[in-house]
């Protein structure tokens, strides 16, 4: 058989001769992570018109399709999705709005008395971002937690405390891995034994940042445990 007479050869001249064509229009842009790239990328939002063609010449509309997201450095499209995935420098941020608040629920259920426990939550808000964090500025700040909450020292989760580690939280939950989301809880949980055992204040407030961290019951308090113990 000749080529190009047999049914593969039909298909390729069936296709040369019709075929669908899509027009891409952007409709918004912004930046985001790209998967492709690996790194924080411009992005535009593009919806499409599908069209059959005759001859490359578009003839019939075939409805839209998208929206897609296409990475501005390497041409890759994505589903929209991947714009629920924070970029660097907002995951980064969100980390460090974590531990901050995290640090001052804690010091907030044990009370500021302990310049220890002061000095630990100090270092961890440090180390997470807030490289201005003082005893002093912390210790200020649990001081107005209290007086917006209505909390006082040794006084269980309030719901407006609660509120506060959830908002802070929730969002970051789905984007950390699991040793991560333990290490935030650990950094709570080194704060509160810095000055002696956890008080029953102390614990509640852990609780409930292992709830917003989505760590079951089981391993928040395989955790607490393990932050108790001293490393050998």
């Amino acid at each position: 058989m000749l080529p190009g007479r047999g049914r593969n050869g039909r298909a390729a001249r069936c296709a040369r001769i019709l075929g669908t064509r899509t027009a891409w229009t952007p409709a918004g842009d912004g930046e985001f992570f790209c998967p492709g790239c690996g790194g924080d990328r411009n992005y535009q939002r593009l919806t499409g018109r599908r069209r059959f063609t005759l001859l490359g010449v578009p003839v019939l509309p075939r409805g839209e399709t998208g929206p897609v997201v296409e990475c501005a450095a390497c041409q890759e499209r994505f589903g929209t999705g991947v714009l629920d995935h924070p970029t660097t420098r907002r995951f980064s941020a969100m980390l460090r709005d974590a531990v901050h608040t995290v640090a001052l629920a804690v010091l907030a259920a044990g009370g500021t008395g302990s310049r220890t426990a002061l000095h630990t939550a100090a270092v961890a808000v440090r180390a997470a971002g807030f490289e201005d964090c003082t005893e002093e500025r912390l210790a200020a700040l649990v001081e107005a937690v209290e007086a917006d909450t209505g909390r006082y020292y040794e006084e269980p989760c309030v719901p407006g405390l609660a509120i506060e580690l959830h908002e802070a939280l929730d969002p970051l939950a789905p984007h950390l891995a699991p040793a991560g989301r333990a290490s935030i809880l650990l950094t709570g949980a080194r704060i509160a034994l810095a000055d002696g055992p956890y008080t029953p204040a102390e614990r509640d407030v852990l609780a409930t940042v292992g709830a917003a961290l989505t760590l079951c019951a089981e391993d928040v308090t395989r955790l607490l445990t393990e932050a108790r113990t001293p490393s050998s």
